[in-house]
């Protein structure tokens, strides 16, 4: 399964590292310059988490700004004892 959030569609980016080399002007120097650039990949925070997809429980990649927004709705917490409107559901 792909590092990609189910909900904002959130995956991995590229982008440049780039190395510096020199003092910067604010600190008297002449600036600085880049002295190489290479690829680097920027990785979403990706969690497994359990959802209420369709009414079910089920596990989902979501990513944590999904978590945070709201946009995951956790099923309800499991009850460990029967309750009467169980006993007479069942």
């Amino acid at each position: 399964m792909p590092r990609v959030c189910q909900f904002t569609g959130k995956s991995t980016r590229t982008g440049n590292k780039y190395r510096l080399r020199g003092r910067p002007k604010y600190l008297g120097g002449v600036g600085t310059k880049i002295t190489s650039c290479t690829k680097r990949k920027f990785k979403p925070n990706i969690q497994t988490v359990n959802a209420l997809i369709e009414g079910r429980s089920q596990k989902v990649k979501a990513s944590a700004k999904a978590i945070r927004l709201g946009f995951v709705v956790k099923p309800s917490k499991r009850k460990y004892t029967w309750t009467r409107k169980q006993n007479a559901e069942a």
